[in-house]
């Protein structure tokens, strides 16, 4: 089992800015991929980042542009910058490291909460 710790969420004005954090201990060694969802209250949840164990991104296009996910492979630390944050973008921000050689054994956090007004 991986426990992963995520940190960083709040409550901002929008335009502001906040970064989240998602450690998934062993990722950069043994790690496929940190994926970042959300879920606002009495929606779906919504993918809408997955970050590679190479560091490459890919991003959902309601957040292309303003979201940025960087990989700290010594901190085992995949990092979301997000910019321009619209109330919109409140919501509980949640990290799934993926492990194994299909990917196939995957791991969440806890859990962060980014409010925007």
């Amino acid at each position: 089992h991986v426990q992963l710790v995520e940190s960083g969420g709040g409550s901002v004005q929008a335009g502001e800015s906040l970064r989240l954090s998602c450690t998934a201990p062993g990722f950069s060694a043994n790690g496929c991929g940190i994926d970042w969802f959300r879920q606002a209250a009495g929606k779906p949840r919504q993918w809408i980042v997955s970050t590679g164990a190479d560091g490459s991104t890919v991003y959902a296009d309601s957040v292309k542009g303003r979201f940025t996910a960087s990989k700290d492979k010594d901190k085992d630390t995949v990092y979301l910058e997000m910019n321009s944050l619209k109330p919109e973008d409140t919501a509980m921000y949640s990290c799934q490291a993926r492990f194994g050689t299909s990917c196939q054994r995957a791991y969440w956090g806890q859990g962060t909460q980014v409010t925007v007004s």
